[in-house]
């Protein structure tokens, strides 16, 4: 027969399990240790998701971005642009003696040469630059690109000359500006019915 010994196994508590686990936690927090483990080590939680972590830098990176964006400075200030007035005609016209005259008539002042654009005050807020255009096919297409106005000077005596319709023709391309035709030498015809069959 089997003996049986007076001494019995001492209960052994669980050491897992859901029981277990819950029995740990509100053992834990009787005695104040913090439960939730996530967070007690930075190193180990610092990035759950690399992705999610690019995304919300670049998002941050961007909303910052927006708030440093400076807006744009007017460069136009307070006076507007002069109004460009291109002299265009042959060699021995008269260009230079009607920009000269133009001068002396806004600025009272004479003026020795014309190379270069010439800038003079029209009105209050209104300037004029006057700009003798060369007889040269690459200047006659700039000056047609950038004119406001063109004074086409014709030698009233001589006739249409060959510069002329060059120019005409580039005006046709890039948008045709106001023209103005200027007549000249109108003082080397003897009779008055001369004149105005020139005209």
């Amino acid at each position: 027969a089997m003996q049986v010994s007076d001494t019995h196994r001492a209960h052994r508590a669980k050491q897992s399990g859901p029981k277990a686990q819950k029995k740990k936690a509100k053992d834990k927090k009787k005695r104040g240790v913090n439960v939730s483990t996530k967070g007690r080590n930075p190193k180990a939680f610092s990035v759950a998701s690399v992705v999610r972590a690019k995304r919300a830098k670049q998002r941050n990176e961007d909303r910052a971005h927006r708030r440093e964006h400076a807006p744009m400075v007017s460069r136009l200030g307070a006076e507007p642009p002069p109004f460009l007035v291109a002299v265009v005609g042959p060699k021995g016209v008269g260009k230079s003696l009607l920009i000269r005259s133009l001068v002396r008539h806004y600025s009272k002042q004479n003026i020795a040469e014309t190379s270069g654009p010439i800038t003079v005050v029209s009105g209050k807020k209104r300037r004029i630059t006057l700009f003798e255009c060369p007889c040269e096919i690459n200047a006659m297409c700039d000056v047609a690109k950038i004119a406001d106005l063109v004074l086409l000077m014709i030698d009233a005596h001589f006739g249409f000359e060959m510069e002329v319709f060059e120019f005409l023709n580039i005006l046709k391309v890039h948008g045709f500006p106001k023209v103005i035709g200027v007549l000249t030498h109108l003082d080397k015809f003897k009779k008055m019915a001369q004149v105005k069959e020139a005209k």
